[in-house]
């Protein structure tokens, strides 16, 4: 099941650091964090020692794929691996997230400072990966002390427990901004060119007259006030020419009531034929 969101006419990207999942226990969490690297471009998935093994069959399969909502070429390509250490052998630096610092003397680096280390040196052709422990119990000693760094999310510390899928989508964005740049992946399609001063100001005089013939300019002593504030308004608008028309048609109708129902012509039957 693919998720709303998906184009197939467009190639998947590719790349970024290693997504390390080590001994994860829920077949759902593997998919949906594959689903996560799918939406920011990460294709290297990695599992080391799953709770239930690896690849997934049964009720078990159906979850992760499931869970995955449409990121399945990622679980199929998932490599795995029997520890951390064979799991990051290729790999030139390595993060490990968790919400303490264990007394270890590493560096601490927030998402953001080490996937713009990773996106610069990605592009130097080295290797990163990023460790994630298991749902419960996180990354233990040993597996952080075989990590350069220590990566940590500014979270609310009264509550830093993050779901799994939702710590990897966090570093994938981040890779993603490092590496693409922030901005739209795509702009709003301009539909009708910016109207022309002439016409904006035509709008205005016909507005403010239907207006004026209203009793809205009421006390005289405002209507200029009042007429820079709506005009204000309108320009704020940046409005195009399809604009103008648009509200110049909806005054119209306003003053002058519904249109007339067009008048339907008469169906002339041919005469039936007699038996």
């Amino acid at each position: 099941m693919t998720g709303a969101g998906t184009n197939s006419t467009f190639v998947p990207l590719a790349g970024g650091p290693a997504i390390i999942l080590v001994r994860p226990q829920l077949a759902v969490n593997i998919g949906m964090c594959a689903r996560a690297m799918a939406n920011f471009g990460l294709s290297d998935l990695r599992l080391v020692s799953p709770r239930e093994g690896w690849p997934r069959t049964g009720a078990y399969r159906k979850g992760a794929y499931a869970a995955a909502a449409g990121a399945v070429h990622l679980l199929e390509k998932a490599r795995l691996y029997d520890s951390v250490e064979a799991a990051i052998a290729d790999l030139s630096c390595v993060f490990a997230t968790t919400a303490r610092e264990r007394g270890q003397g590493k560096p601490v680096l927030a998402p953001s400072q080490a996937m713009a280390r990773t996106a610069a040196a990605l592009a130097q052709g080295e290797r990163h990966g990023v460790l994630f422990g298991p749902e419960r119990t996180g990354l233990d000693n040993d597996e952080v002390a075989i990590a350069d760094a220590i990566v940590t999310f500014p979270v609310d510390p009264a509550y830093a427990s993050l779901n799994l899928a939702q710590a990897v989508l966090l570093v994938a964005y981040e890779h993603h901004r490092a590496a693409r740049g922030e901005g739209a992946p795509y702009a709003i399609p301009e539909r009708s060119p910016p109207a022309k001063r002439e016409s904006i100001v035509a709008f205005f005089e016909f507005f403010e007259d239907k207006l004026e013939a209203n009793g809205f300019f009421r006390p005289e002593t405002k209507r200029p006030v009042m007429q820079r504030n709506l005009r204000n308004m309108f320009h704020r608008m940046q409005m195009s020419e399809q604009d103008v028309r648009t509200f110049w048609g909806a005054v119209v109708r306003l003053v002058e009531g519904p249109r007339g129902e067009p008048q339907t012509k008469k169906r002339i039957r041919a005469p039936k034929k007699k038996e």
